[in-house]
């Protein structure tokens, strides 16, 4: 088989690209990463030894200038993404870029008009990991009827991942880097669009525990409620923390007039029960409902073919839609309605 020949070129070579892009890319025939830019050119001549990446550069414009490279990979921090997709978009490039779209809704905006004005090129973002094992079949068993009409649900995203006050800002505490995305917030708003649509308004508050950390004034907050109407008269209630120490594991609890699911998101477990049955039990996911991590490969097939990955950055906008009236609410302490995605 004579394949097309990708070049790719990475900005950013964090822990993601490193643990899951990389290793994967290199395993596709006919994929070449060519080019290597990270935050410290240290760090980016780390990854090229390690990767036998050949080309070192100090600036991200200068991977988009090289004419032989047809991919750009993102996987920046968010402060990035909107302008980098836009100049790889001009320049004629592909785009892969990583989740937490961009810094807020606007961007992402930008981010879909420029894919929409070069349609011809193959952009994705990077998908929530979250319920991709057995998510299909999750969502199978929701509209097959298992529970009946949904009633209503909860969500549980609490973690102690920096429950420690003195621990040193992470990036994602930085507004600078991060814009208004929030821990997980956008990640589950992802899988639920995927899995019980879009919610029709919202309303929320948050709070910020540890407001400085060394020289930094945190200002994304680190704990999250939010109550929520769905279509169809299905009501939400969401809760994150980054603050939790020794919280439960994170799940996804629907109830409805037949009975109730739960997705476990930490073991990928679904259980599940009737009305009248005794209680929840373990269930068994069909093999053909069972997914892997094979992003790296959906993306470089939809270059090779010209076709159009999920997730795409209309999704995208959709769940920045959810993070920015999140904040919204919060700010002006009120119900907010969602867009109704007339922009898409």
């Amino acid at each position: 088989m004579n394949l097309q020949k990708i070049r790719i070129g990475i900005i950013g070579a964090g822990a993601i690209a490193r643990q899951r892009h990389l290793p994967n890319l290199q395993k596709i025939p006919g994929v070449e990463i060519v080019a290597v830019c990270n935050a410290r050119r240290e760090s980016a001549e780390r990854v090229a030894a390690e990767y036998k990446i050949p080309i070192v550069v100090d600036h991200w414009q200068d991977v988009i200038a090289l004419k032989d490279i047809n991919v750009i990979w993102i996987s920046t921090t968010p402060h990035l993404h909107a302008p980098i997709t836009i100049a790889a978009l001009q320049a004629g490039k592909h785009v892969f870029c990583q989740a937490r779209m961009a810094m807020d809704l606007s961007e992402a905006r930008e981010m879909l008009t420029a894919a929409r004005v070069h349609n011809k090129l193959v952009t994705m973002l990077c998908p929530a990991p979250h319920g991709m094992k057995h998510g299909r079949y999750f969502k199978h068993l929701l509209d097959s009827g298992f529970i009946g009409q949904p009633y209503h649900f909860r969500l549980n995203a609490m973690n102690g991942m920096f429950s420690d006050p003195d621990a040193p800002a992470h990036w994602r505490q930085r507004v600078e880097l991060s814009g208004l995305n929030i821990m997980s917030v956008g990640i589950y708003a992802e899988v639920l669009g995927r899995w019980i649509g879009q919610p029709l308004r919202l309303f929320s508050r948050h709070e910020t525990f540890t407001r400085r950390r060394g020289e930094v004034l945190v200002q994304i907050p680190d704990f999250v409620q939010v109550i929520g109407e769905w279509p169809k008269n299905l009501i939400g209630t969401l809760e994150w923390s980054c603050v939790a120490c020794h919280a439960p594991q994170e799940c996804l609890e629907i109830y409805g007039r037949e009975g109730t699911l739960v997705y476990n998101f930490i073991t990928d477990e679904i259980f599940g029960a009737k009305r009248t049955d005794s209680g929840l039990k373990a269930l068994q996911v069909p093999q053909e409902y069972v997914d892997s991590w094979h992003v790296e490969e959906d993306f470089i097939q939809a270059v090779r073919s010209k076709g159009h990955p999920q997730p795409d950055f209309e999704t995208g906008v959709r769940y920045m839609e959810f993070v920015e009236m999140v904040h919204k609410s919060a700010r002006e302490r009120r119900w907010v309605d969602l867009p109704r995605t007339s922009y898409l």
